[in-house]
């Protein structure tokens, strides 16, 4: 779920940094660009760990502010594919379940991943029928799931204003197996 990623990355360092020991100077202009922000085929990067090496300083032509190449590492959180995670349903409807981690809520379960047979309400709350037992996935509750996909969509040119904000990663999972679903269905 989490790992290290190392990246090379040109970054201009702002002349009001240049009074600050240059590692530390170097980093926070990283954090401002990359943390929080998913890079494509590498996932949500979530921490700078350490940075490995600086080269250069040169102030060119035009600009008022040295420039370095800076290899770094970094702490991201992308799932493989089959993980197992524990998270809170987010919103329920009638294209499935959206989940959170609480850092991360781009996790959508559609409706045939859902344990079956499953119900949906006239509240959008999806009901689970088992041996006649009516188990609903109330939103805010604790939910197990396996990731199915991880995709990261193009960005789009243009939006419509009454669009869903774009994902720039999005995680596909399934609750129909056996220990997936509400954790309290499977508490003894």
């Amino acid at each position: 779920m989490f790992y290290l990623s190392k990246i090379e990355h040109t970054i201009p360092l702002p002349p009001h940094l240049l009074s600050r020991p240059l590692v530390g100077a170097i980093k926070e202009q990283l954090e401002k660009l990359f943390l929080d922000k998913v890079i494509a085929n590498l996932g949500l990067c979530i921490s700078i760990y350490d940075i490995q090496s600086i080269e250069g300083g040169f102030v060119y032509p035009g600009h008022g502010c040295p420039t370095y190449k800076v290899i770094f590492r970094s702490v991201m959180f992308r799932p493989f594919v089959g993980e197992i995670l524990t998270g809170k349903i987010e919103e329920s409807g009638a294209n499935g379940l959206r989940l959170s981690l609480g850092f991360f809520n781009d996790i959508y379960v559609p409706v045939h991943l859902l344990q079956h047979p499953c119900q949906l309400g006239p509240d959008d709350i999806w009901t689970w029928t088992y041996d006649s037992s009516e188990l609903p996935l109330d939103l805010e509750e604790k939910i197990r799931f396996r990731i199915k996909s991880i995709k990261y969509p193009p960005l789009p040119i243009e939006q419509d204003a009454d669009a869903k904000p774009f994902a720039p990663m999005e995680i596909t999972a399934e609750i129909c197996a056996d220990g997936l679903g509400l954790v309290s269905w499977w508490e003894e």
